[in-house]
């Protein structure tokens, strides 16, 4: 079992309901790469992330790929089970290994209905990943490569805790909906200016002013938007 409960939303809960919810959240790390959702299947499942970075993957047809959403700390995977979908939309892969604690959907809506904290705060994270995901795919049609990249590699080093963390340009590619031609380019262009440097599948950001300066107006939007989530309880700091 964890050592600390880290997912923002089971943190703001009363003592009492996460006392009541603790027998059935099961707790397991995560590994890199690790498909957590798959695009289709049953939901059965909404998982807590507690530590790490999950993407959520939208595939299309021609085998082309992009990143629709991203879940860390603050959120849940399997959120399209709390608008009553039974089958998931997107793939979620583990980008940055950490951890989750799994609940079963039913024992989760239960909850829901018996909490009102538990309902606020599913409400309110609800909206925002909603919110996400129409932000990314505005960013994804009308910004510069440059900087969505920016944008993602400041939200990974968040969820890493880190300045260093795992990377490979390829899933990076993924990630951006774009040729690995391009995302080379642009990673380049950072290490010869000292705003990272990357070799061997493994980023280190070495100047994050530089890189908040280079990003989109996504990454500060999606930031104070989660920020709002917590907003009023006791896990929320001003940053």
């Amino acid at each position: 079992m964890p050592e600390a409960v880290e997912n923002l939303l089971l943190r703001s809960l009363p003592q009492a309901t996460l006392k009541r919810m603790w027998p059935a959240l099961e707790w397991r790390q995560t590994a890199r790469g690790e498909v957590l959702e798959q695009a289709d299947a049953p939901v059965e499942f909404v998982l807590f992330v507690n530590g790490g970075l999950v993407s959520l993957i939208k595939d299309m047809s021609d085998g082309r790929a992009v990143e629709v959403g991203e879940v860390g700390i603050e959120g849940i995977v399997a959120s399209g089970a709390l608008l009553g979908l039974n089958r998931s939309v997107v793939d979620a892969i583990v980008e940055i290994p950490g951890a989750v604690f799994r609940l079963k959907r039913s024992i989760l809506a239960r909850e829901i209905e018996r909490d009102s904290t538990l309902r606020d705060l599913i409400g309110r994270y609800t909206r925002y990943a909603f919110n996400q995901m129409v932000q990314i795919a505005a960013c994804n049609r009308l910004h510069h490569i440059e900087e969505r990249c920016c944008r993602w590699l400041l939200t990974a080093q968040d969820n890493a805790r880190a300045d260093t963390f795992p990377l490979t340009q390829e899933y990076l590619a993924i990630v951006l909906g774009v040729l690995r031609g391009g995302v080379t380019e642009v990673a380049h262009a950072l290490q010869e200016n000292d705003i990272i440097n990357y070799r061997r599948g493994v980023l280190t950001v070495r100047n994050r002013a530089k890189l908040e300066a280079m990003a989109c107006e996504c990454y500060r939007t999606l930031h104070e938007r989660r920020a709002a989530i917590f907003r009023g309880y006791p896990c929320f700091t001003e940053s």
